[in-house]
């Protein structure tokens, strides 16, 4: 018998995806609102009960009502938004991020999905952190680009108009005020004790993301080298299904420099991994300079949102983690 998913704001960008991701499966089935009861409240709370799982993918304020609304306590929930990554009462849904995580996801009722940024940052960072070659004190920078569909509808539609209405701009940073919603996330996930300064940035291309850490391997206290990097990334995702590392010769490949006819060629492409739920690790470093980029690929639709939820769906219902993936 397929188990009962409903998925509350499933007309929205991770939404959508999702719902994608799920309609063809024979061991789920989507439940939505009857059209002509969409604004009843009782019709919500019905749904929110009465499946087997739901797919929070809304507000922050809208995803904490949703779950007050829920009476049930066998429903379990996936909530796509951050309200809930650093509550404590709730499983973190980033299955890869260390040996006991996929477990407690399993046995978990309340799962948060992940932010797209900290999934990059926190799958370079954690790992060092707990081998001890980055202190949990260490001043951290990220620097991080996005496709625009990241900032959602609006956004979209900022960037897909024709001018005037729209945006010309190729890129556009942003979160200046260093108060990004994602810190507190990075922060307790990526085992630190002080928030990274963050850098995010919207490019002119729909999805797809690179994660950027740099580091001065002088500063740190081992003086770890570019390869000790490697050899812990390596470990800490040996076996796993959709975290992977680059390997060394592939890193020094991609850090030779490539001119074409029109200029330098960009090594390390945003969109590469986009409709996957994959991602990619790369350690570059220079010995000499005592220096190293840490950098994750990761499409922030896939792997940093709806391929996220779904693969924490799987896990909580008890199928193949891999499954729509």
């Amino acid at each position: 018998m397929a188990h009962t998913v409903f998925i509350d704001g499933e007309a929205g960008t991770t939404g959508l995806q999702i719902r994608q991701r799920l309609e063809s499966r024979r061991d789920l089935e989507i439940v939505s609102i009857d059209p002509a009861r969409r604004k009843d409240p009782d019709a919500r709370r019905e749904l929110l009960n009465g499946v087997d799982a739901v797919v929070l993918c809304l507000p922050d304020e809208a995803a904490v009502e949703a779950v007050d609304m829920i009476t049930s306590n066998r429903v379990r929930v996936v909530d796509a938004s951050t309200a809930h990554r650093t509550a404590r009462s709730w499983a973190y849904g980033f299955p890869e991020m260390d040996r006991g995580q996929r477990d407690q996801i399993r046995r978990s009722l309340r799962v948060s999905n992940p932010g797209c940024y900290p999934t990059g940052f926190i799958g370079l960072v954690r790992p060092l952190v707990e081998a001890g070659l980055i202190p949990p004190d260490f001043p951290l920078t990220v620097n991080a680009i996005s496709g625009y569909s990241g900032g959602g509808k609006g956004l979209i539609a900022e960037f897909e108009a024709e001018a005037p209405a729209g945006t010309n701009d190729a890129f556009r940073t942003y979160g200046l005020t260093l108060a990004h919603k994602h810190l507190p996330e990075m922060q307790l996930h990526g085992g630190l004790t002080h928030p990274p300064l963050f850098a995010p940035a919207v490019g002119r291309y729909a999805q797809g993301m690179l994660v950027d850490v740099p580091l001065q391997l002088w500063a740190l206290p081992g003086r770890p080298s570019p390869a000790d990097l490697h050899v812990a990334l390596e470990a800490a995702y040996a076996g796993e299904r959709f975290v992977e590392v680059a390997s060394g010769a592939e890193c020094a490949e991609l850090q030779k420099t490539r001119a074409g006819a029109g200029g330098y060629v960009a090594a390390l492409d945003p969109e590469a991994l986009n409709g996957t739920n994959r991602m990619r690790l790369y350690v570059f470093g220079s010995a000499d300079a005592r220096q190293a980029r840490l950098a994750a690929q990761l499409d922030n639709l896939g792997k940093g949102a709806s391929g996220a939820a779904v693969q924490n769906l799987n896990l909580m219902l008890g199928l193949d983690e891999g499954a729509g993936l």
